[in-house]
């Protein structure tokens, strides 16, 4: 039972107090610990960018997009220029770079596969995933009684989710490297890809219900289908942090890393699976089948979600202020 398995809660707010560890090998070219040959990659970077062989024009603001072609791994990694959260900017450059992603992939189908296998998600800031929702904007949405723009936030966080859930809706692998705290929006977002690969420091969380709220965005759908509803309720309520290797005899993540190695991992595990990636492609596309994620099943939670937080008290907005500073010591420059 998922209770069995949590730690013992933290005093109220630690989670986002916790110093990240060391982590080596973030810069381009170098994934984790795998050092990659440049060559092989195409930083989709306004610094670097290769004629001819570039996937995208565009600048993608918040995210390093990378392109290993060899392995016909499209990277994209969360690089923001704030709080490490899911800020409407942040939000928005993802739906470009899905928008452009699903183009050019589409574009290049023949009529056996696409040049893109797998689409990773990860992050570049060292112990840190995501660390979920805008807390400074909900709080403040919240106070203006302004349902109208914690509607439209709420359904720009489902819809790029959705997006990842469905692979573009086109035939490949989503899959996320976790390589620190996932915690809220960010556990979500892990979840909405069909591989999930954590790097042993790593923790996850719903930590909504100790402002008095729940996760709405996707936890309950995607969670309830890796390990049941019972465990995902038990999950979600207890408002505790997971180790990765938790989560892993649960059965929420796939693979487990020795922290530094989440990437060299992901490689390991195509690697082993490359001649059997249709077979695989086919498994996860079964597995969408059967415990199929609708989008009109997360608006309508998503809805809910609005409903319940248009109904916090005093009380609760001032723990969610103090969950919002502790984002904001985690910003990046």
């Amino acid at each position: 039972m998922v209770d069995e398995v949590g730690e013992t809660r933290p005093s109220y707010g630690s989670e986002f107090e916790y110093e990240p560890p060391r982590v080596q090998g973030s810069a381009v070219g170098s994934l984790g610990g795998v050092v990659r040959p440049v060559s092989r990659l195409i930083a989709v970077d306004a610094a670097v960018q290769a004629p001819d062989t570039q996937l995208f024009t565009d600048d993608f603001g918040e995210l390093d997009v990378v392109f290993d072609e060899a392995e016909r791994v499209l990277w994209y990694y969360m690089a923001p220029r704030g709080r490490p959260s899911f800020t409407r900017g942040m939000l928005g450059d993802i739906r470009r770079f899905q928008s452009q992603a699903s183009e050019t992939i589409g574009g290049t189908v023949d009529s056996r596969e696409t040049s893109i296998r797998y689409l990773v998600l990860s992050s570049r800031i060292p112990g840190i995933f995501n660390l979920g929702g805008d807390l400074q904007l909900i709080g403040r949405l919240v106070r203006e009684q302004n349902r109208a723009g914690l509607a439209d936030y709420a359904r720009a966080c489902i819809d790029v989710l959705y997006r990842n859930v469905i692979g573009l809706n086109c035939p490949l692998v989503t899959a996320s490297v976790v390589q620190g705290h996932a915690l809220g929006g960010g556990f979500e977002a892990a979840l909405s890809s069909k591989l999930i690969i954590a790097e042993e420091h790593a923790k996850f969380g719903f930590p909504e219900v100790l402002f008095n709220l729940f996760p709405g965005m996707g936890a309950y759908s995607l969670l309830a289908r890796r390990i049941g509803p019972i465990d995902a309720e038990r999950m979600i309520t207890s408002g505790r942090t997971y180790k990765a290797e938790q989560l892993y005899e649960l059965g929420v993540v796939d693979v487990l890393a020795p922290s530094g190695e989440g990437e060299r991992a992901f490689y390991e595990h195509i690697g082993r699976n490359g001649r059997r990636f249709n077979a695989h492609l086919g498994v996860y596309r079964a597995r969408q089948r059967f415990a199929d994620v609708s989008y009109d099943e997360l608006n309508d939670i998503a809805t809910a979600w609005v409903d319940a937080a248009m109904s916090l008290g005093p009380a609760d907005l001032r723990k969610i202020d103090r969950f919002a500073a502790s984002q904001d010591k985690r910003q990046t420059a």
